[in-house]
């Protein structure tokens, strides 16, 4: 069994907590809190047995082999670089840092202690990307891709009270970028790798993050589009375009229903079967490299991490959109 230690006890926790009742030799040992309120209520809940409010204390403890990582993406580098010293291996929430500085530090760190280090990007792992992936060639030479996440946040009515949670913080390195938008991204390097060039528009808050943007990038022989927001809704689905036909996604972030619409008018169904929660796939694939004694993942690899924070630092750079996280 591998024993998992939680830091972060939100939402998201719950899902991958959800999904983890499905995953072989996954066993929940450990999980931290700045109180020790919240971290006995939540060990409570899901029947914890060890607790930890100082995170160099966890760290260290002989109790646990992994963590999972959920807290906001501003501590994301340094607490993952604390346990990865210790020798544990980490599984650590999209976007994997604030920024591609931060997650050098990591990657290096990782490779330094011979431990797993992973960005929990459930969206490449699902059943459905790997559809997408095996079937590309059945378009013809890729010309475009166009991805859009645009999803209204209920925190965006607290902000417009004058209440300013923590999805529009820039001291959290927050924004609908790194919340919605690097879904559109990590997909589009995972299958394409890193653009040449990059040209990003966002509106900006008054807080100091990017309610919504855009941003179109060029490749050698194909362009991109991508499309995000925590202030509107969107309904469209998400496209590749090739010249024998296009694919069409009906949510990038969480393929559920994919196809291929020919120029001849035939349709190709791809879509199969996800039996399982989407975050089993990510957690799954963790604990498969774990057993199998690998570092590193070949789907969310290093470099695809890396590029796709890369990216998102240029399009801060275009957008004036700066953490403190990069005066570090």
């Amino acid at each position: 069994m591998i024993r998992f230690g939680i830091i972060g006890t939100n939402w998201i926790t719950d899902r991958l907590l959800e999904s983890a009742q499905y995953v072989d030799d996954f066993q929940l040992a450990a999980v931290y809190s700045r109180t020790i309120e919240k971290a006995e209520e939540f060990a409570g809940k899901y029947d914890i047995p060890h607790i930890f409010t100082d995170l160099e204390e966890m760290a260290a403890s002989a109790e646990i082999d992994a963590v999972y990582i959920a807290t906001p993406n501003a501590y994301h580098a340094e607490q993952a670089i604390l346990f990865l010293k210790n020798n544990k291996h980490v599984l650590c929430e999209k976007p994997l840092a604030a920024n591609a500085a931060e997650v050098t530090r990591m990657i290096q760190t990782a490779k330094n202690h011979k431990v797993l280090l992973m960005e929990a990007m459930k969206s490449t792992l699902l059943p459905n990307f790997k559809g997408i992936q095996e079937n590309l060639h059945k378009i013809g030479p890729i010309r475009k891709y166009v991805a859009s996440y645009c999803q209204y946040s209920s925190r965006y009515d607290k902000y417009k009270e004058g209440i300013v949670l923590n999805a529009f913080k820039p001291e959290l390195a927050n924004g609908s970028l790194m919340d919605l938008g690097v879904y559109c991204l990590y997909p589009l390097i995972t299958l394409f790798g890193g653009p040449h060039k990059i040209k990003a528009t966002a509106f900006m808050l008054e807080s100091g993050v990017d309610g919504e943007g855009s941003v179109a990038l060029e490749y050698e022989d194909r362009d991109a589009v991508i499309m995000y927001s925590k202030i509107t809704n969107s309904h469209l689905p998400s496209e590749i375009q090739g010249e024998k036909g296009s694919m069409i996604i009906d949510k990038i972030h969480t393929a559920e229903k994919v196809e291929i619409r020919y120029n001849d008018g035939r349709v190709e169904e791809l879509t199969v079967d996800q039996p399982y929660p989407a975050m089993y796939y990510e957690l799954n694939e963790f604990v498969e490299l774990l057993k199998q004694g690998k570092m590193e993942s070949d789907t969310n690899s290093y470099e695809n991490s890396y590029l796709t924070m890369h990216v998102m630092d240029k399009v801060r750079e275009q957008i004036g959109l700066v953490y403190p996280n990069d005066e570090k």
